[in-house]
């Protein structure tokens, strides 16, 4: 269990069995496409939930299906998968970014999770040719996961809020930090950009996830995607500008 810097937002993680050696993240932020690309994960691999994070101190949500609640942020793993899914739909403002990667990172460290990979859309004006995925990674992880990839590196840039927390912590310490990111549009969820992520994923950690189902997952889900993304609307204040270029 984590708890963030007290007179803060205090995030909570709970698990009930040990992560795998690597943690593989989507977050509810531009275009939902991480969010939508891990979600697709746990459900084409049939993972089952084995921890979550709870907050006080921030808006939060509590979404339901079926009647039944669940947490917002949950942790997924299979015995015999060696990657842990993260799958976060809490927007958490970039001025609270910081907070909720270190409870991220504290538990991580306290849980020897030896990498850490999150997948993000980003609005950035774009052409056909750039509908691809990039990376951003410390030397370690790019040296463990992608020397025989042929994702490229993003040219220049950088990150704020969670993103940028995870990626800090990862240049300084023994935490491989990659980040995948590619263009997406104004629809939610951009799926074309969610099966990027997927494809990135799977090519990376060799997930067998197919990910030609994933329009159909979409489908099934549009409206409480859509609903979620309204909230992201109505928080607009609080996210950061677009501040990734190539």
């Amino acid at each position: 269990m984590v708890n963030a810097t007290s007179a803060r937002p205090d995030f909570r993680i709970t698990h009930e069995t040990p992560p795998s050696r690597a943690l593989l993240c989507g977050f509810s932020s531009f275009g939902l496409a991480g969010l939508t690309a891990v979600d697709f994960i746990v459900d084409h691999l049939d993972l089952e939930q084995t921890g979550h994070l709870t907050v006080e101190g921030l808006p939060a949500v509590t979404p339901f299906e079926n009647g039944r609640p669940r947490h917002h942020t949950r942790l997924f793993s299979r015995e015999d998968l060696d990657v842990t899914v993260l799958v976060g739909e809490l927007f958490v403002p970039a001025v609270h970014g910081t907070q909720f990667g270190n409870a991220i990172l504290e538990w991580t460290e306290r849980n020897q999770v030896e990498e850490l990979a999150v997948l993000s859309g980003i609005p950035m004006a774009h052409g056909p040719d750039e509908h691809r995925v990039f990376y951003i990674a410390t030397d370690d992880y790019r040296e463990a996961r992608l020397a025989d990839s042929d994702i490229p590196p993003m040219g220049r840039g950088f990150f704020d809020g969670t993103n940028a927390a995870l990626v800090e912590r990862g240049i300084g310490s023994p935490l491989g930090v990659g980040v995948y990111v590619t263009p997406v549009h104004a629809q939610v969820p951009d799926v074309e950009a969610a099966i990027r992520l997927v494809d990135a994923a799977n090519d990376v950690y060799d997930l067998g996830v197919d990910s030609s189902p994933l329009e159909s997952f979409a489908a099934e889900v549009q409206q409480y995607y859509a609903e979620l993304a309204e909230r992201l609307r109505d928080s607009e204040a609080d996210l950061p500008e677009d501040r990734m270029y190539m």
